[in-house]
């Protein structure tokens, strides 16, 4: 990040994954905006990101290596429509005053969320922007690989085998994906894990049984 940028704050949802990371990197090399913080939702009984099911601590291990600070909303397990929408509803409240007035997700094609997003932002006074919308997946799995970003595969559905788990997502990987499998995983196929990009301070090491 870089503090003197004249730019407008923006808040970053943080999946720990390729997508988000992509995302960033977007971002970053964009004038118009300054990532403040990095926003994921966090499953308070386990310490796990939400969404892929990553140990709080290596999100932290993130954050640190980006020089971002980490806002994270502690979520009871599986919180209902209601409880969900409250707790983000002040998190925006709170990133408001903190004159954050963007927010940036990762999303590529599903346009029933992106329309969702847009609504919450909307009442909470804020604007949405997403860096990756519509691009062509195989072709962000290249940019993932021109640009140093390493992701690991943390899980997958069954839809894809687990001999695809601990691999890193390059092109060698989506030549080995089978024909219905999109190459970013947006039908659910698999998650990931960045441990390592240009952004990063120092790689992230990990061992077999750390995420």
């Amino acid at each position: 990040m870089t503090a003197n940028k004249a730019s407008t704050n923006i808040v970053l949802n943080w999946s720990s994954g390729k997508d988000a990371a992509l995302s960033y990197h977007f971002l970053n090399n964009d004038d118009s905006y300054n990532v403040v913080k990095l926003l994921t939702t966090i499953n308070d009984e386990q310490d796990r990101v939400v969404m892929h099911g990553v140990r709080e601590s290596l999100l932290d291990a993130q954050a640190s290596r980006m020089n971002v600070i980490s806002k994270k909303v502690k979520l009871p397990p599986s919180p209902d429509h209601d409880v969900y929408n409250k707790v983000m509803s002040e998190t925006l409240s709170e990133l408001k005053r903190e004159e954050v007035t963007h927010a940036a997700f990762g999303d590529i094609f599903l346009e029933d969320l992106k329309q969702y997003r847009e609504a919450q932002l909307e009442q909470a006074g804020f604007k949405g922007v997403f860096p990756l919308w519509e691009k062509d997946t195989k072709a962000l799995v290249q940019m993932l690989e021109q640009i140093g970003i390493y992701a690991k595969v943390i899980c997958v559905s069954e839809k894809l085998g687990k001999e695809f788990l601990g691999r890193r997502v390059d092109s060698s990987f989506i030549d080995d994906l089978p024909e219905d499998i999109d190459p970013c995983g947006e039908n659910g196929e698999f998650h990931t894990f960045v441990y390592d990009a240009p952004f990063f301070s120092s790689k992230i090491d990990l061992v077999e049984d750390c995420l």
